[in-house]
């Protein structure tokens, strides 16, 4: 698929304060992407912002507020004067056995994962149908297969991989390309604070290889920019995720079969798993929910 060139582009990154989305930005504006950074810390932005190499801006807003974000599209374009392409890469996580878990926890992940990646993609499709350009949703390996402890965002996941594919066949006569990108586990504050917990650790540890490591960010996030040069339908953080496709079918009754055994194992110690937020992210959106300024 030919390359389009990012020099003179606008790119929104939702989640830019850190991790994926946080490197996405540095690498888009390092190709000439001009890149407007939407989350939930208006400090952490703005020293992404004040790295990174060419013109920018922030917006501290909440994707899963649709009035926060149509104002926010409205203000990018308003600054920048059009928008080419949105990555809906802003998301939670939480862990623990469904019964145990903590509902408030377990809907905030549908809710900034699934409900945030639509109202992102709701205000900002009006520019990107001006601009005939290209939303880049990001999902996940949870969105492949699913894992036993990772209900919400397994769900969330496949929710918006649906989605994403849903509004690729709406809006392509548009002219605005959609694409899902796939991450496996990759070195960010989320993965680091789901290991915290050591028995999520040592579940994650007991995977088949090579969905039991931890990736390192910069090549992932390396492929995520190639996959918005292509304007790619699909993009894979991992080069073995791509072949995970043609057997997702047999997946669930593959897990749903060890992961009784290793349900079983882990039984006596599954009460003191961490049901709540996880990482710094995580930190931040119970900060943002509580009223708290971050």
């Amino acid at each position: 698929m030919t390359k389009v060139s990012l020099e003179g582009q606008v790119a929104v990154v939702t989640g830019a304060a850190r991790g994926v989305g946080e490197l996405l930005a540095r690498k888009l504006s390092a190709r000439g992407a001009k890149v407007a950074l939407v989350g939930l810390e208006p400090d952490a932005l703005k020293q992404v912002a004040d790295r990174l190499h060419g013109e920018s801006g922030f917006w501290h807003a909440d994707v899963t507020d649709h009035e926060a974000m149509a104002q926010v599209a409205a203000e990018v374009k308003e600054r920048f004067g059009k928008v080419d392409s949105v990555v809906a890469n802003a998301g939670v996580a939480n862990g623990g056995p469904f019964v145990e878990s903590d509902p408030v926890a377990w809907r905030r992940v549908i809710e900034v994962n699934l409900i945030g990646s639509a109202v992102t993609a709701r205000a900002f499709l009006p520019v990107l149908m001006e601009s005939r350009g290209y939303l880049l949703q990001i999902a996940s390996l949870a969105a492949i297969t699913p894992a036993p402890m990772m209900t919400a965002y397994c769900a969330s996941k496949s929710g918006v991989e649906a989605y994403a594919h849903s509004l690729r066949a709406e809006v392509g006569h548009k002219g605005v390309r959609v694409g899902v990108g796939y991450l496996s586990w990759t070195d960010t504050d989320m993965v680091r604070g789901a290991d915290q917990d050591e028995v999520m650790r040592e579940l994650r540890q007991r995977l088949p290889w090579p969905s039991n490591k931890t990736y390192p960010l910069g090549p992932a996030v390396d492929r995520i920019v190639a996959g918005i040069e292509r304007r790619s339908s699909h993009v894979y953080a991992q080069w073995w995720l791509r072949g995970m496709q043609g057997v997702r079918g047999y997946l669930p009754g593959i897990i749903g079969a060890v992961g009784q055994r290793e349900m079983r194992r882990f039984e006596p110690r599954l009460k003191g798993v961490s049901t709540g937020l996880v990482g710094a992210g995580g930190a931040a959106d119970e900060q943002r929910q509580q009223g708290i300024s971050p």
